[in-house]
């Protein structure tokens, strides 16, 4: 069953930003590019992702800033290894900006406690996922001290972040 409402409905109704904070070392551990990656099959991020990479163009195009943060442990996963190698082809190609936090840079931040994306400064999708990193369900909120909380949140972690370009992970 498809959640409601799905990220393209969520980026259709953005005007001005979209933020996303990523929070974990792992997700979604039977993603087939993934799998694919972590096998030495050579991976085209944007074919295998042409969807979002389609969303993301289309949304960049309208003027809308879409930022990506995450927050991570070193040594880096797998996982993080994976996103790492395809961002610059996939999230900065469609017109992402990608930052990047050592976890021993976040210990003075408030944080909440799931990733989440916060649409035009009114809306945040939370992201809720197993300890494995299964995708499990997102929440949707409106609620006012939440959306400043996740604001501010994210912010907090951009402006200590190193920007893609930047960023390599030993």
């Amino acid at each position: 069953m498809e959640e409601r409402p799905t990220f393209s409905e969520l980026f259709a109704g953005c005007v001005r930003s979209a933020v996303h904070l990523e929070m974990r070392d792992m997700y979604t551990p039977d993603d087939p590019v993934y799998l694919d990656w972590k096998a030495d099959v050579p991976v085209n991020a944007v074919e295998r992702w042409r969807e979002w990479y389609d969303l993301i163009v289309a949304t960049v195009a309208r003027g809308v800033q879409v930022r990506r943060a995450r927050i991570i442990s070193e040594p880096i996963t797998d996982f993080i290894r994976h996103e790492y190698d395809l961002t610059a082809d996939l999230n900065i190609a469609a017109g992402e900006r990608v930052r990047w936090l050592p976890r021993r840079h976040a210990s003075g931040l408030a944080l909440p406690g799931n990733d989440f994306w916060v649409f035009d400064d009114q809306l945040v999708r939370f992201g809720h996922f197993a300890g494995d990193g299964t995708y499990l369900f997102q929440e949707i909120t409106k609620e006012s001290d939440v959306v400043k909380l996740c604001v501010a949140a994210f912010e907090s972690v951009w402006e200590r972040a190193v920007d893609h370009k930047d960023y390599h992970p030993g």
